[in-house]
Order: C-alpha cells, then sequence, then structure tokens
C-alpha cells in the first residue's frame, strides 16, 4: 500500500509540472562566456540546437555533436545567420561505442579544456524491435550507456577545464525528464530478453531517465574534488523530434495541449550550466523553469548508485 501511495505522489509530482510557473531567470542574465568550451550532444536540433544558440549568443566557443552530418552543417548555417557566430560540427552517434571513442579522441585532438558538458541528446518510444550494441535495449544504451562512456572519456579534460574557468569549476549537465518520476531501473530488462518485451517502450524510457539521474548524481560525488559539478534535470514538456515514434493524432493532441516551444525547454539547463548559483546544487535535479526541485527517492540512494555505476564500468570496459 506504502508504495503504492508514492507513486501516486510521483505522478502527482509529474502532472504538477506540466503548467510551471513563469519563469524568474532569462537568458539575458548569462554572463558573457568567452573562453569557455562546451560540448552540447544533440545540439542540431530542439533543445540542443536552442542551448548552443544561445551559448553562441553569449560567446562560448561550442561543439555541436550530432549523428547526421548535414543535419548539423544545416543548423549550424542557421544558427551562425542568427548569431554571427559558428558552432563547430563534432560527429557522434551515442548508440555506437566506436563513435563515442572517436569523437571523444577528435575532441581531445584539439582542445586540452573542457568547461561544460551538456548530455542533452536523447531516444524516447522508440520500437521494441531496435536495439543497441550487444543487445542492449536502444533506449537505455543511447540515453545512459552511451553518455557516460563519453564522460568517462572526456573526464580528462573536464578535471583540466577547472584551471581556466572563471569559477574554478566544470559542469556535466544531464537532460533527464518527468518520466524520471515514474520508473526506476529494471536491471532484466537492460538487455533483449523476455522481461524487456513485456513492458512499454515509454516504460524503458522513463527507466532511462531515472537511471540519468542515479548517474550525475553519482557523478557530483565521485568528481566533486576535482572541481567537477554534476547537475540532471527535466527541461519539462517540450515539442522536439523526440515525439517522433508517437502516432501522428498522439502528436498532434500533444502539441495542442500540454508541449511547450523549445525556448522555455532550454531555459533549465542553460541556468545550470552557465549561472554561478547553480554550483550551489552539485548532485541536484532541477524542475521547469530553472528551478530547484527533487527527484524520487531512488535518485538518492547510494547503493543503488553505486550498483548502476559499477554496472556502467563493466558495460563499457575495453571500450
Amino acid at each position: 500500500m506504502r508504495g503504492l501511495v508514492y507513486e501516486a505522489k510521483m505522478i502527482l509530482k509529474l502532472l504538477g509540472e506540466f503548467k510551471p510557473p513563469r519563469a524568474t531567470f532569462s537568458t539575458d542574465q548569462i554572463p558573457d562566456l568567452t573562453g569557455r568550451v562546451i560540448i552540447v550532444t544533440g545540439g542540431n536540433t530542439g533543445i540542443g540546437k536552442e542551448t548552443v544558440k544561445v551559448l553562441l549568443q553569449h560567446n562560448a566557443k561550442v561543439y555541436m555533436a550530432s549523428r547526421s552530418r548535414p543535419k548539423a552543417e544545416a543548423a549550424i548555417t542557421e544558427l551562425k545567420e542568427e548569431t554571427g557566430k559558428e558552432a563547430i560540427f563534432l560527429e557522434l552517434d551515442l548508440a555506437d561505442y566506436a563513435s563515442i571513442q572517436k569523437a571523444s579522441s577528435e575532441f581531445l585532438s584539439q582542445e586540452q579544456h573542457l568547461h561544460v558538458l551538456f548530455n542533452n541528446a536523447g531516444l524516447m518510444g522508440c520500437p521494441l524491435d531496435l536495439l543497441g550494441p550487444d543487445d542492449y535495449d536502444l533506449q537505455f544504451f543511447t540515453n545512459v550507456i552511451g553518455p557516460f562512456l563519453l564522460t568517462k572519456l572526456l573526464l580528462p579534460a573536464l578535471v583540466a577545464g577547472k584551471a581556466s574557468s572563471p569559477d574554478g569549476h566544470t559542469r556535466v549537465i544531464t537532460t533527464s525528464s518527468s518520466g524520471a518520476y515514474l520508473q526506476t531501473i529494471n536491471w532484466d530488462t537492460l538487455r533483449d530478453g523476455p522481461a524487456r518485451r513485456k513492458i512499454s517502450s515509454q516504460d524503458l524510457y522513463c527507466q532511462t531517465k531515472s537511471a540519468n539521474t542515479v548517474v550525475s548524481r553519482q557523478l557530483s560525488k565521485r568528481y566533486a574534488d576535482q572541481g567537477i559539478v554534476a547537475i540532471s534535470l527535466n527541461p519539462g514538456n517540450i515539442a522536439t523530434e523526440l515525439q517522433r515514434y508517437a502516432p501522428g493524432p498522439v502528436r498532434s493532441f500533444m502539441h495542442a495541449t500540454f508541449l511547450y516551444p523549445v525556448g522555455p525547454g532550454a531555459l533549465t539547463q542553460l541556468w545550470a550550466g552557465t549561472m554561478p548559483e547553480a554550483l550551489e546544487h552539485n548532485g541536484g535535479f532541477l524542475i521547469p523553469w530553472a528551478r530547484v526541485g527533487e527527484c524520487r527517492k531512488e535518485a538518492y540512494d547510494d547503493a543503488l548508485g553505486e550498483k548502476l555505476w559499477t554496472w556502467l564500468e563493466e558495460a563499457v570496459k575495453d571500450k
């Protein structure tokens, strides 16, 4: 009974964030970012593209990490016309070990310091028949394993970056979701098999978003003494390509009723990645628009965090 009551509270929390209060933070408050080197994964579309645009407007050096070169180059051209600044394309497929290795090596060959990593890219609601490498659930690989490996490979630049950061810190900002309220980790579903086939693609997605919060908090605990601040967040219900697997009528209903444009959607992660006040919330969880929130209790479970971190280390070992 207690468990049912808790899950009901989580659903109410999710519903409560469908219509957030008016934002008190605006991008005009972001300080000058001259000298900051930043990576935004999934930066060619949606919240990622809006994030890149605002960072460019504030003079950051931005790497747009995206899978599709044509789409990224089109986005870079468009953003240059809007901002007068040019992002740098970094080819990255978060569902491919080799691509993650190549992207990190390419970045590290060009930059010694990384000041902010926005783990923004994600996949939602894809067909169950789609799998990632080694028969991992594709959503779990793309949303959790891939970003974990990328972050791990970029740690040398993140640790080094604090020396050239005006506030003496670097940041890893992970885009989770309100879906994190609805699931925790079901270990039997992370790879394909009977257990995975019994649950919905949407539940598998929510599981990945819950895992994002657990990993982010573990990162904050393990690397705080090296100057890294890690924050996860719910950006809000935003109209992006994430909904591409939803049936047309469902997408139309969502757009007409409770989805917001990308401008507000980028606010929370921009606050986390740029504002001095965000440094006080290492290991925290943010909610729309740029407010401090609280995720479900599993996000703060040290035993679960240790188990997931160990599991991920094993998943990317020798990759």
